[in-house]
């Protein structure tokens, strides 16, 4: 069976080639345009999508030695996303799907993240304790099979990866957050100053506002970011990357104490943080868990895992029809088992 899957979301086009078990392709083409603008401008990702899905498909298609024609399945991110991001890939599958008469699957985003370990070499066990964490999304999963995910909690307000933007920009180190953050933190001392983890009523439930309003607080006492150096500034992105750090691992901690799990997995774009991986590894020994992070080419959003994810859902007997709308957040489309 040969999966042609497609994601555009949101800063990222990308295209990816399943053929049997064996990714044969996976092209990303990154929008590093939106950095002037210290953010995704979403019209401009949408244009930036248009011009370069079709050389990118080519370009897959030629690597896995197919033609349009040997494909089965097509197969795109429907949501959540930027809504003229999604559209672009969404049409682009249904065209290809209904020219060709083949089968169609639109792909929840999260989804793919959720299954990306599957995408390693040594892959995780059911049931797992998922951990999906980017710039959109925060949120802690068992997942007990490939069509039973179970939510145990979300972020109340920002998601971890959307803080690490904001906390960028506060201390003008840029965008994309997460790198920049990491880079700042290598020559931080993190014990210079300690920021708050938010408690919540509920366990497994995640809180960044506050946090990101701690640092903003900071800065202000410090009399401006003007006023900070260089090396006050990677005290700060060290303090804060290390909260934020704690924040997921004790919640992964408690989830680990009350739900027997054969495997841990860290996914989505934050998981490509080097303390997020020391610190769940850690986790991971002490509660002798096998833990599966994938590497950076499947952390960020790709279409492998698009791929991945609809071949799985095919296998399960499940098809979509080409009038299936894209939805921007995970709140109006379910999971599977939610």
């Amino acid at each position: 069976m040969i999966v042609l899957g497609i994601e555009t979301s949101c800063d990222e086009t990308s295209v990816a080639v399943i053929k049997d078990d064996t990714l044969t392709a996976n092209f990303i083409s990154s929008q590093h345009f939106h950095k002037n603008f210290g953010g995704v401008v979403p019209e401009l990702s949408s244009r930036a999508h248009l011009q370069i899905i079709n050389p990118l498909v080519k370009s897959a298609l030629e690597k896995s030695s197919i033609s349009l024609n040997d494909i089965d399945v097509i197969s795109a991110t429907a949501g959540p996303g930027l809504i003229g991001a999604l559209l672009v890939g969404l049409t682009y599958a249904k065209g290809l799907a209904l020219s060709l008469n083949k089968k169609f699957i639109a792909v929840n985003h999260i989804e793919g993240h959720i299954f990306s370990g599957f995408l390693m070499e040594e892959k995780p066990e059911f049931p797992i304790l998922v951990l999906v964490v980017s710039g959109g999304h925060t949120l802690l999963l068992l997942v007990k099979s490939f069509t039973e995910i179970y939510k145990l909690g979300s972020t109340v307000d920002d998601a971890a990866g959307e803080a690490f933007d904001k906390v960028s920009k506060l201390l003008g180190l840029g965008y994309p957050g997460g790198p920049k953050i990491q880079k700042a933190a290598e020559q931080g001392d993190a014990g210079r100053i300690i920021f708050p983890i938010a408690e919540l009523k509920e366990p497994y439930n995640f809180s960044f506002s506050g946090l990101k309003t701690s640092v903003l607080r900071y800065v202000q006492q410090q009399g401006g970011i003007e006023k900070i150096d260089s090396q006050h500034k990677s005290d700060i992105a060290a303090a804060f990357q290390l909260a934020v750090v704690k924040a997921l691992t004790q919640k992964m901690k408690k989830a680990l104490e009350n739900f027997d799990v054969n495997s841990i997995s860290i996914v989505g774009g934050v998981a490509a943080n080097s303390l997020l991986k020391e610190k769940s590894i850690e986790l991971a020994e002490k509660f002798r868990k096998k833990i599966v992070i994938p590497r950076l080419e499947f952390c960020g959003d790709n279409a492998a895992m698009i791929a991945f994810r609809a071949k799985t859902l095919f296998e399960y007997g499940i098809t979509h029809k080409l009038d299936y709308k894209p939805y921007p957040a995970l709140d109006e489309h379910s999971f599977l088992s939610l």
